[in-house]
């Protein structure tokens, strides 16, 4: 998050936090100017894992995985997470191959009584009917036997301590899809949500404690970068999504999740505007 400054002349900075601590020259008067140091380490709130306390969260993902993995790192460089999102590949597979076996059988099937027909306008009816009746086996069959594709949260990648779970609570949703959060033992911390109707124009996700009370929300930081996102794309990076993470009121920002400029998938997470950890 960024460090204000304010020089004896009465030039006021807003400086990046890698320079905290350090001294910068003012443009103004060329008088030397102390950075604050960043706020200092907040104690976890009771009963959290001493792992979640802190404000800065570095993630990376390991590529050449089927899977989705990913590497949690602290402001030090050290791993401190290791986060998994399976993709059960095979089973995946063989559900896709079965809703396609449903769909030519269940098309097959139609499409011949259709021919049969005594004349063109019920035959193309039929044809209809049956094309129809082929993606609706597709879908049903194979969303039926795929597997929902939930997030681990493990203390390392031996994967031996759990710490939490993100849950996929529909296979396939078209409009509305939900997930929700808990710890290893199964208790629900909370509940995230997306419309993808409104994220044509802006993604937004939000997050609502067990009671159902939102907590925030996490929305892409511009809807004119959004906008431009939609029509070019991530513009060999220029254009990479990031988001600010606000309170219910949609103004008071908690967070930052962004995606750094390199080549290997890496993001940032800074939660330094949530002084009382709201999160």
């Amino acid at each position: 998050m960024p460090i204000d400054a304010i020089c004896t002349c009465d030039a006021t900075y807003t400086l990046k936090d890698e320079f905290a601590g350090l001294a910068v020259e003012c443009t103004k008067c060329g008088q030397p100017i102390q950075v604050p140091q960043r706020a200092a380490a907040r104690p976890p709130p009771v009963g959290t894992d001493p792992v979640f306390a802190r404000d800065q969260f570095l993630l990376r993902q390991k590529h050449l995985s089927i899977s989705a993995k990913y590497y949690v790192w602290d402001e030090r460089g050290q791993a401190i997470l290791f986060v998994e999102r399976p993709a059960h590949f095979l089973r995946n597979l063989g559900a896709a191959a079965c809703g396609v076996v449903a769909a030519l059988v269940a098309g097959g099937i139609l499409g011949v009584l259709a021919s049969l027909m005594p004349n063109d306008e019920l035959k193309l009816a039929g044809a209809i009917i049956a094309v129809l009746a082929a993606i609706a086996a597709l879908f049903v069959v194979g969303g039926a036997l795929s597997a929902k594709r939930h997030v681990n949260f493990y203390r390392d990648d031996s994967k031996s301590d759990l710490l939490l779970r993100v849950f996929q609570d529909q296979k396939l949703a078209i409009i509305h899809a939900t997930y929700t959060i808990a710890d290893a033992a199964g208790t629900v911390l909370a509940r995230l949500d997306k419309n993808y109707l409104y994220n044509i124009f802006r993604k937004r996700w939000y997050c609502h404690t067990p009671d159902g009370s939102l907590l925030c929300m996490a929305k892409e930081d511009s809807i004119v970068l959004s906008l431009l996102r939609r029509l070019l794309g991530p513009f060999f990076g220029l254009l990479r999504a990031n988001y600010i993470i606000v309170q219910p009121d949609g103004e008071t920002l908690l967070g930052e999740f962004n995606r750094k400029f390199t080549i290997l998938d890496r993001y940032s997470l800074d939660l330094t505007a949530d002084p009382a950890r709201t999160l």
